[in-house]
């Protein structure tokens, strides 16, 4: 590999191959690698002309969109660090992730500069700017880069505590780039609709058309399922690339309206647990389409993949054992060791191996390869708790429960913060999650310790199931002291898919109140 590579070099070689093939649908609106390639190059000549620098740290708040990408490539192209802020961040987080980050820019739309005025923290950015540009009026020299420098600072979705500000540099980003292309193999005439945003960029490197889904991801609630199912047709979309929950409501719609979409060929989703009962709908909606769902983290995509036909052949007997996430992929090592809340400072592989558990015990599921994240950005303490280091190898500790089965799979049972030990058995809420969408009238529903009960907390998709949920509900092995149903269970805020287990618990103990 070379050592001065910048991953824009991948589109620009996108671009110097087929110029006037379309880059990004958006709103209706079509733009060409060749005329995207120009803005990109124009927009990064203007960024220096502002006293942007190669090492720059640059705080984005823009919408995926034609400027997020056109912002973010022409700051790989000067060498500066674009700094990633989810549509779904809150004042409080932005001002959080602004300590972490110490950035010289702030780039962002109209509401968000407006915002910019009354925070304390975003007013300390020296550098404030638009998504608007002018072209440079003579050729500009933009700096080399090398596989060492920084490019990109995303933030994990926890959303309390410190922000673990996940750092890739150049480099890295073509490792993640090279695993998760073998993952997804696009084909040169695919169109995909590209949700979750690290894909577009891969898409851009790789040639592949994208279409901007017609959704606010910031605000779930507002997806209109026929707006999105009128873009696949409309653009010919062979590909999806999304979280399950905006899959699981396109799968839903499709099978309500006896839609049929015959050039949707691949659909790929990650981010959140996928449960049978679910996959069975993504099947039903989409029985000609090959539907992968794939297992990762900020710090480590992909871990594992499965198919959704062999997720669902385990739908008519629920599962006691976690939830099957299929083989660990080619590129990752992965370990299963014993749960603890301290920090673990091993020196050597015998030291790691002697914390391993034996097969299908439940553990802490660990992860090792060259895709998986080694740093995160001023955050020592983050480092301490989630990476094990022997020598130059990274183990990065995911924080799921989990074992690996007898045939090589891996099975999830959870976040290890959420296992419960009572009368000296371990309950994996995790695994009655699963129970629960399999019993008509629940949408969701989890179990956990209120004060000294064993509580199952439920929310109904039909209110006038709910006594029969109740009576289902207590016929699984467990002696629940109450059940409690809520309108509404939180979910996690980047893929509104996962439940968010410290806001519901604080949302129960107001409740209790």
């Amino acid at each position: 590999m070379k050592n001065n590579f910048n991953i824009v070099d991948l589109f620009f070689e996108s671009a110097e191959r087929d110029p006037q093939k379309t880059a990004i649908i958006y709103k209706g609106q079509k733009i060409s690698f060749g005329e995207f390639r120009k803005q990109i190059t124009d927009t990064a000549a203007y960024f220096m002309s502002k006293g942007i620098c190669k090492g720059d740290r640059v705080m984005i708040f823009v919408p995926m969109s034609f400027d997020l990408y056109r912002i973010v490539l022409a700051l790989f192209r000067i060498g500066a660090t674009a700094v990633f802020l989810d549509e779904w961040v809150s004042k409080k987080r932005m001002e959080e992730c602004c300590k972490v980050a110490g950035c010289k820019v702030f780039i962002g739309i109209f509401k968000a500069r407006i915002l910019s005025f009354f925070s304390s923290e975003l007013k300390k950015i020296p550098i404030h700017l638009g998504v608007n540009y002018s072209a440079p009026v003579s050729p500009v020299a933009f700096p080399a880069t090398s596989r060492e420098d920084t490019a990109l600072i995303t933030f994990t979705t926890g959303s309390t505590g410190t922000p673990k500000a996940a750092k890739r540099t150049h480099g890295f980003l073509q490792v993640q780039f090279n695993a998760l292309l073998t993952k997804i193999n696009p084909a040169e005439d695919d169109i995909d609709m590209p949700v979750l945003p690290i894909v577009l960029l891969i898409n851009l490197g790789s040639g592949t058309t994208s279409v901007i889904a017609d959704f606010k991801a910031g605000k779930p609630g507002s997806l209109q399922p026929e707006k999105i199912i009128g873009q696949l047709e409309s653009n010919s979309v062979n590909r999806i690339t999304a979280s399950p929950f905006f899959v699981k409501e396109i799968s839903r719609y499709v099978i309500k309206n006896k839609i049929l979409l015959p050039h949707l060929k691949k659909i790929f989703t990650g981010g959140a647990p996928v449960f049978p009962g679910e996959a069975i709908i993504y099947r039903n909606a989409f029985p000609d389409a090959a539907v992968q769902i794939v297992y990762g983290s900020t710090e480590a995509e992909p871990i594992s993949s499965i198919d959704v036909k062999e997720l669902v052949q385990s739908a008519d007997r629920i599962s006691e054992r976690g939830l099957n996430v299929g083989k660990p992929d080619k590129n990752t090592t992965v370990k299963v060791i014993q749960i603890t809340e301290e920090n673990i400072a091993v020196t050597s592989e015998q030291e790691l191996n002697a914390l391993e558990v034996p097969e299908t015990v439940i553990g802490e599921i660990i992860v090792s390869g060259d895709h998986v994240l080694t740093e995160y950005f001023n955050n020592p303490e983050g480092l301490r708790r989630n990476k094990i280091f022997i020598g130059e190898n990274c183990w990065h500790r995911t924080g799921d429960s989990g074992y690996l089965g007898k045939n090589g799979n891996l099975f999830l049972t959870g976040r290890c913060a959420t296992l419960i030990t009572k009368g000296g058995k371990i309950i994996a809420p995790f695994i009655y999650e699963n129970i629960f969408q399999t019993i008509p009238g629940i949408e969701m529903g989890t179990v956990m310790m209120l004060g000294e009960k064993l509580t199952a907390v439920l929310e109904l998709n039909d209110p006038s199931q709910e006594k029969a949920a109740r009576e289902k509900a207590y016929t699984y092995g467990i002696e629940f002291d109450k059940i409690i149903f809520l309108k509404k269970i939180p979910r996690d805020p980047r893929h509104n898919s996962k439940i968010d287990y410290a806001l519901l618990r604080l949302q129960l103990r107001s409740s209790a109140k």
